[in-house]
């Protein structure tokens, strides 16, 4: 017998048609309708990063290694905020919805918030006073370290408010709607560009701010996106309404968010980990094949989004049809958006084995950097069907409320890094070996995260 996640409050009511569609109608079509917008939105999100190093690599050297010393925590904000976190926050509110309980998901949209802002302004905290030392560790020095401290000094200062931004966004996920976060998430992007290019480089009247013209950009697009969803949660448009006057804290729903977003923080420090350790291994051989190796990682960093478009779509209605009892669907809905993500990846991937210069040459044209490159998109590219697998199985699961696993095959990858990356550099190994270390370390990852899923019961009932 199936059993509904939380015993409703107002089941007697007929749940909207929207999240009737998404606990009854055709997995894919629906799957494929809610992943659109969330692609286009974060695409044009990796569009801000290409804009944003333009910008700053106009200003010099010392400048742009200043910015790739502040990146990977830039990058971990969103990853802890919006896949992490958010995730925990969209699982449980898609699964109120899904049992027919939104008075609970409305509660749960409160906490959410209070989440989301407590996590901000430890994160900007934990930046402000410690950010220094982190680049310093990174090897930032002299003009560098300067210009990195300077930078991330306003930059940081909007933490709170990405957090707050993608927390109210993975609300809205949760119920089922993507287009409002994306369409917030468009929006943003825009101004960031525009504005971003305006400020760090002058235009008219307005002078150059160099590298903070980017940070303050950063923060007022944040600020706008905060304003849009926080407008469109209290206009009454979204289908959960908070209550501020009547919200009270409540342990139990903080450990419903937490016991999905607390776990699938782990996900985020271990690929920025694996990304760092492997650079090093990789700087070990030289600076060409680093060189090549960086232009390939550009790419993976556009898999991300594309992945995570079709994860996060599958959220909710994982999320819901868990929230229903409809176990057997909700693994239905996890298959169908692993196989779409690897087959999108299948295709970039083919498409850089054949023809690598379609890619390495908008970064170079030096031809030694351009031969490395080649060969890491040629042998990574084979396995990026693989790293669309796991990472949108990683958000599968987190609509299901089971993230153990996931987390476990991103152990496992970064486990295979560092142990294979030793070995290679104390043969001492080629560029070559590192980038197989790669394409190995993401079917490594797929194959666990696929084992796990399948492993893992997610329902009282037998599920395939």
């Amino acid at each position: 017998m199936k059993q509904a996640a939380h015993s409703p409050l107002n089941a007697s009511q007929k749940p909207p048609a929207e999240i009737t569609r998404l606990l009854q109608g055709s997995i894919l079509p629906t799957l494929l309708r809610l992943a659109a917008p969330n692609v286009v939105a974060l695409t044009l999100q990796v569009l801000v990063s290409i804009a944003e190093t333009v910008y700053i690599g106009r200003l010099g050297s010392s400048p742009l290694a200043a910015m790739a010393l502040v990146f990977p925590f830039v990058m971990l904000a969103q990853q802890l905020s919006a896949g992490a976190m958010g995730g925990g926050v969209s699982s449980a509110i898609s699964r109120a919805l899904g049992a027919s309980n939104t008075d609970r998901a409305n509660a749960l949209a409160l906490h959410a918030i209070a989440i989301g802002s407590l996590l901000g302004i430890l994160f900007t905290t934990v930046m402000l006073t410690f950010g220094p030392s982190f680049y310093r560790l990174l090897g930032g020095k002299d003009e560098v370290l300067s210009d990195a401290i300077a930078y991330s000094g306003i930059l940081f200062f909007g933490a709170f408010l990405v957090w707050l931004s993608n927390t109210l966004a993975s609300v809205l996920r949760g119920t089922g709607n993507m287009r409002i976060p994306s369409i917030g998430i468009f929006g943003a992007s825009v101004l960031q560009i525009s504005l971003g290019g305006v400020l760090t480089l002058g235009a008219g009247p307005i002078p150059s701010f160099g590298m903070r013209g980017v940070a303050i950009a950063y923060i007022v697009a944040y600020a706008t996106s905060v304003t849009f969803f926080a407008w469109y949660l209290l206009s009454g448009r979204a289908r959960v309404r908070p209550k501020i006057s009547a919200f009270s804290l409540q342990k139990e729903m903080f450990a419903d968010i937490l016991k999905v977003g607390a776990v699938s923080m782990l996900a985020p420090l271990q690929s920025v980990l694996t990304v760092v350790i492997f650079t090093g291994f990789v700087a070990r051989i030289g600076v060409l094949p680093l060189a090549g190796y960086a232009i390939g990682q550009r790419l993976e960093f556009l898999l991300i989004p594309i992945s995570f478009g079709v994860g996060v779509a599958s959220v909710p209605m994982v999320g819901m049809a868990m929230g229903a009892g409809n176990f057997k669907r909700a693994r239905h809905v996890a298959w169908t958006a692993a196989a779409v993500s690897a087959l999108n990846l299948t295709v970039i991937g083919l498409i850089v084995v054949v023809a690598p210069d379609l890619w390495a040459e908008l970064f170079t044209s030096d031809t030694s950097v351009l031969d490395y490159a080649r060969h890491y998109l040629r042998i990574a590219g084979l396995a990026f069907p693989f790293f669309g697998i796991g990472l949108t199985l990683y958000f599968a699961s987190q609509g299901a409320g089971k993230m153990l696993g996931p987390v476990i095959a991103g152990t496992v990858r970064l486990l295979a890094v560092i142990f294979g990356g030793l070995w290679i550099i104390s043969l001492p190994g080629t560029a070559d070996q590192l980038f197989w270390l790669v394409a190995v370390s993401m079917v490594i990852y797929g194959l666990s995260t696929i084992a796990s899923v399948k492993l893992t019961r997610w329902g009282i009932n037998v599920d395939s």
